[in-house]
C-alpha cells in the first residue's frame, strides 16, 4: 500500500497561501487549532469580503439526510466563483463514526468528481473523535476512514500541543488580553483547566480580565483559583500520581476521562511506566545530590521545570511506591499485550495498588 501523506498545520496554511489543494480534511484531538486554522483560510481564499457570500458556501450535515447532502455539496461545487479565481466550500456537522458505510461510499463518490471543478477549495472540517483518527506514520498504518477519505482530499492532523508549546500559547494568549504570566503560572492554568485549547481559550480570557479589572496586569496564583473552573482529564502525570499514591478515586477520576476520550489503554499505560519511570531517575538522581538542572542535562534535556515536578512528586512517594507502581502496571501491560481486556485492566491495576 503507498504511504498515506497527512499534512500539519503549518503546511496546510503554506498550502492555502500559495497553491490550494481541491479538498482538504481537518482532523484530529485540537479543535481549536482546527477552527483557527479553517478562519484563516476562509480569509485567505475568500479576500474580498463583498462578494463573500457567492465565493464561500457553508453546508451542514445536521441539516440534510445524507442524500439530500450530496446534492447539496454537488449544487455547492458547480457555481463559478464571483470576480475571484477560486471559491471555498465549507461542509461541516459530517461524524464518520456514525455513518453507514454506504453513505460513505457514496459521499466520495461526490469527492471523486472535485477535479470537475477546480475553481473550489472544498474545506471539510471533524470534530475531535467523529473519525477514527488511527495514524501511524512509522508504520504505515492509517485508519480505514482517512485510507479511504486520503485518495480524494488533503488530510490535515491537528495534534496536541506538547506542553512546552502549550505553555508558550497561553504566555502569548494573556499577553494579547493585555495580561502577564509566567511560565510556571500557565502550567498550573493547564493542570487546573486541562490541556483543550477551547477551554483554556476561555479561561485565559476570564482570568485576564479578572486581574486587570483589579489593576493588575500580572496574573497570580490566586486568580486561577478564584476565577477559573476545574477541569479532570487525561493527565499522564496526574494518572501516575494517583496510581503512585493509592488515590482510587483520582485515578477512576482520570479512567472516566479517557474512556470518554477514547484514549487507547495501551497508550496510556505505556505513558505512565515512562513518566514513572523518569520520575525514580529523577529521585535516585536527586539522592545524588545533583541539582534540577544537573537532572536536566542527564536526563537528555527534560525540562527543569518538569524535573522540579518529578522531584517533588517522587520524594513525597518514596523509592519503594514507584517501583511497586511501575511492576503493577508491567503486568497489567503484558496482561494487556497477551489478551485485549481494555479499561478493564487499568480498573484492576487501580484497585490492586
Amino acid at each position: 500500500m503507498a504511504p498515506l501523506t497527512v499534512i500539519g498545520d503549518a503546511e496546510f496554511k503554506k498550502q492555502i497561501t500559495s497553491a490550494p489543494a481541491l479538498g482538504y480534511l481537518l482532523f484530529g484531538e485540537e479543535d481549536y487549532l482546527k477552527s483557527f486554522a479553517l478562519r484563516q483560510a476562509r480569509e485567505t481564499l475568500c479576500g474580498n469580503p463583498t462578494f463573500a457570500c457567492f465565493n464561500e458556501l457553508q453546508l451542514d450535515a445536521i441539516d440534510h439526510t445524507p442524500e439530500a447532502l450530496r446534492e447539496a455539496l454537488r449544487g455547492a461545487l458547480m457555481p463559478l466563483p464571483m470576480m475571484a479565481e477560486r471559491k471555498v466550500v465549507l461542509l461541516r456537522g459530517l461524524d464518520f463514526t456514525s455513518m453507514k458505510q454506504t453513505d460513505i461510499d457514496a459521499l466520495c463518490d461526490v469527492l471523486a468528481e472535485l477535479a470537475d471543478y477546480d475553481y473550489n477549495t472544498l474545506l471539510i472540517p471533524v470534530a475531535s473523535g467523529a473519525i477514527d483518527e488511527t495514524y501511524q506514520p512509522k508504520k504505515n498504518r492509517a485508519s480505514k476512514h482517512l485510507t479511504q477519505l486520503g485518495k480524494y482530499l488533503t488530510l490535515v492532523q491537528f495534534e496536541r500541543c506538547t506542553p512546552a508549546k502549550l505553555s508558550g500559547w497561553c504566555i502569548r494568549h494573556f499577553e494579547h488580553n493585555g495580561a502577564v504570566a509566567s511560565p510556571a503560572l500557565c502550567q498550573t492554568l493547564i493542570e487546573t483547566c486541562g490541556r483543550d485549547m477551547m477551554t483554556l481559550a476561555s479561561e485565559i480570557d476570564k482570568i485576564s480580565f479578572y486581574a486587570l479589572s483589579h489593576g493588575r496586569r500580572e496574573v497570580t496564583v490566586d486568580d486561577i483559583v478564584t476565577a477559573a473552573s476545574t477541569t479532570v482529564e487525561f493527565d499522564t502525570f496526574a494518572f501516575t500520581n494517583a496510581l503512585t499514591e493509592r488515590n482510587t478515586a483520582g485515578a477512576l477520576a482520570v479512567l472516566a476521562d479517557m474512556k470518554f476520550r477514547r484514549v487507547d489503554p495501551l497508550f496510556a499505560l505505556s505513558e505512565v511506566i515512562r513518566t514513572a519511570c523518569d520520575m525514580l531517575s529523577v529521585l535516585m538522581l536527586a539522592t545524588e545530590g545533583k541539582t534540577n538542572a544537573e537532572i536536566s542535562r542527564a536526563m537528555n534535556g527534560l525540562h527543569e521545570f518538569v524535573v522540579g515536578r518529578y522531584r517533588k512528586s517522587a520524594t513525597t512517594a518514596g523509592e519503594a511506591a514507584l517501583r511497586r507502581m511501575i511492576a503493577a502496571c508491567r503486568e497489567a501491560d503484558r496482561a494487556l499485550k497477551l489478551s485485549p481486556q481494555g479499561y478493564l485492566a487499568l480498573e484492576q491495576l487501580i484497585c490492586s495498588l
